[in-house]
């Protein structure tokens, strides 16, 4: 975890005045946001700790699905229960987005692994200091509480999208994620599973919208509750996400960095052959000299290719820009 990401959002938390509006008022236009799916264990202890933490805001449960009691569980503790039938956490996400309107958003896991309490400092950053985007960093209470593999993989692909888009996040695969009105209502949802953490975090960083970073501290799940993630087929999908929103978002760097490894291969394999013929005269491996030629001109192909679409991409991005811009932060605040 990048330690100056931490500082700074605790820098501004400390700075938040003594005589700003009472957390009681703020979250009264606030929307608590669960995708669960077979949560029953845990998802009624996660309803009351935000109706804690956030008495005024309203908590949504959405229940992908569920094969337990999670729907009737989720209303006994006060939320406001909803269905989607979609199958997969960012088809879930990609409804909560459309069909709740509030000035401030809090998406939260429904496994009781998260710490209510963060979410109130949060919104504060939200409301108050104008952020579109905060996210809450795993902290957590326990070596055992983040197995290995998932530390190791989530560190791997965060510094992966770091290097493309931004450094402004250290975790960002992180559930718990605070977001205002203009940030949701522009989001392009178009992933069905859990690599939407990952689109969330590259919206933002694309935008460049005004976005933070807190820690707070995460524990392990309660004893006979499962974890949905499965490492591999979600690692995959979302180095193959990552992927296709470097080639959609950068495509001079994808396209011109893939146009110039074909074309150096192309030279590669034409050189003995141009040799030989200034020796002998003669093309004697005419096939490979074909293939040669071939691949230079793929490449610049490619290369002119990713020149083309980063004029598009410029032109798209700031249709987005205005979208989002146009978008007010709340009717309310």
């Amino acid at each position: 975890m990048d330690p100056d990401l931490i500082n700074g959002g605790q820098q501004v938390l400390n700075s938040i005045p003594n005589a700003v509006p009472s957390l009681s008022k703020l979250d009264r236009n606030v929307a608590v946001l669960v995708p669960c799916f077979n949560e029953a264990l845990t998802v009624g202890q996660v309803v009351r700790g935000f109706i804690s933490a956030l008495p005024e805001a309203t908590i949504y449960v959405y229940d992908n699905n569920s094969s337990d009691r999670t729907a009737d569980i989720a209303r006994s503790a006060g939320a406001v229960v909803r269905l989607e039938r979609r199958q997969g956490k960012g088809n879930v996400v990609r409804r909560m987005f459309a069909d709740v309107d509030a000035a401030c958003y809090v998406m939260v896991d429904g496994d009781d692994t998260y710490d209510p309490a963060a979410a109130a400092e949060a919104v504060k950053l939200v409301t108050i200091y104008g952020y579109d985007f905060v996210n809450i960093a795993r902290k957590p209470t326990d070596t055992e509480v983040y197995r290995r593999g998932h530390r190791i993989g989530n560190k791997v692909l965060t510094q992966t999208v770091r290097s493309f888009f931004g450094r402004d996040t250290s975790d960002m695969l992180s559930g718990y994620k605070v977001m205002s009105r203009r940030f949701v209502k522009s989001f392009p949802a178009m992933s069905s599973g859990f690599e939407t953490e990952t689109e969330l975090t590259v919206h933002a960083l694309e935008m460049r919208m005004p976005m933070h970073e807190i820690c707070a501290a995460y524990k392990d799940r309660p004893k006979g509750s499962i974890s949905k993630l499965r490492t591999y087929r979600d690692g995959v999908r979302i180095i193959l996400l990552i992927a296709r929103l470097v080639k959609d978002e950068r495509p001079f760097g994808f396209f011109g960095t893939l146009g110039a490894l074909i074309g150096l291969f192309g030279v590669a394999l034409g050189i003995p052959v141009v040799l030989t013929f200034f020796e002998t005269g003669l093309v004697p491996r005419l096939p490979t000299a074909v293939l040669s030629v071939g691949l230079v001109m793929i490449g610049w192909l490619a290369i002119f290719t990713g020149i083309i679409l980063d004029v598009v991409t410029k032109a798209r991005q700031e249709f987005k820009r205005i979208a989002y811009l146009s978008i007010g932060r709340s009717p309310t605040l």
